[in-house]
């Protein structure tokens, strides 16, 4: 038995239309499992969509009615509630949940107000929550599933800028392991991924992202194995989505190629 396998299994992949998202939702459908893809980029989110591996397209079989659809792919917007409630409408039982979605903003302290922190904290931290807890609601989450969290070594290693950004994901992490505890009789484990710098379209065009030229060059100097790929990140998912991680639990796996 490949315990690595994800064949038979249903994976929600949140912020799956690029970066870490989309690389996750890619190398989750090559190990066999059912990606519901969700973003906020209709467009982008398709782009997406045609890419994961089915081996059953229909779309390459016209009228063929023995091929079926594997995965879906359901455009929405988090943050906002009804967007939230209609794509956990739309959710078949899930033995999997990828929260990927997120965002980053250098900003120093002094500069930092309440629609800062309103913006950060509410789609890095309040997203994943809510989402969560409505799908458990909802009972569509089967026992023995898997979910996770993206974090980030900046918990542990401050930077210049960081401190929404790093608040925001360590306040993600203290939520895991509470969401370990509670669902542990359900055998349901809840873990976190804390990787470094990924080359993501975040970093292709800094100037875009909000992130300076000279900082991005102070963080490139930290790693000695190089900046890391979505797909790095991705072949953890992978695990962690698996039968091979089943005996690990509130847990934060540090990734930073330094």
């Amino acid at each position: 038995m490949n315990e690595l396998s994800l064949t038979g299994k249903t994976i929600l992949v949140t912020g799956a239309s690029s970066g870490i998202g989309r690389a996750a939702a890619l190398m989750i459908s090559k190990a066999g499992g059912t990606v519901i893809v969700t973003g906020r980029n209709p467009e982008r989110l398709k782009a997406v969509f045609d890419l994961l591996e089915t081996g059953n397209n229909p779309s390459s079989v016209p009228g063929n009615s023995s091929f079926v659809i594997r995965h879906s792919s359901f455009p929405a917007d988090l943050t906002n509630e009804p967007d939230m409630d209609a794509l956990i409408s739309h959710l078949p039982a899930l033995d999997g949940i990828v929260h990927c979605a997120g965002i980053v903003g250098p900003l120093p302290v002094k500069f930092i107000a309440q629609a800062d922190i309103d913006r950060m904290f509410g789609i890095n931290y309040c997203v994943p929550v809510n989402l969560t807890s409505k799908i458990l609601r909802k009972k569509k989450l089967a026992d023995g599933a898997s979910i996770l969290f993206m974090s980030t070594i900046a918990t542990k290693n401050p930077y210049f800028g960081g401190a929404l950004y790093s608040g925001s994901k360590a306040a993600l992490e203290a939520y895991s392991k509470t969401l370990a505890l509670e669902m542990v009789a359900k055998g349901i484990r809840s873990n976190c991924i804390m990787a470094g710098l990924v080359d993501t379209p975040m970093i292709e065009n800094p100037s875009e992202k909000n992130m300076q030229e000279e900082a991005l060059e102070r963080y490139l100097k930290r790693y000695p194995l190089g900046i890391g790929r979505p797909e790095d990140v991705a072949n953890a998912i992978v695990f962690f989505m698996s039968e091979a991680s089943k005996w690990i639990t509130g847990t934060s796996l540090i990734m930073g190629g330094e």
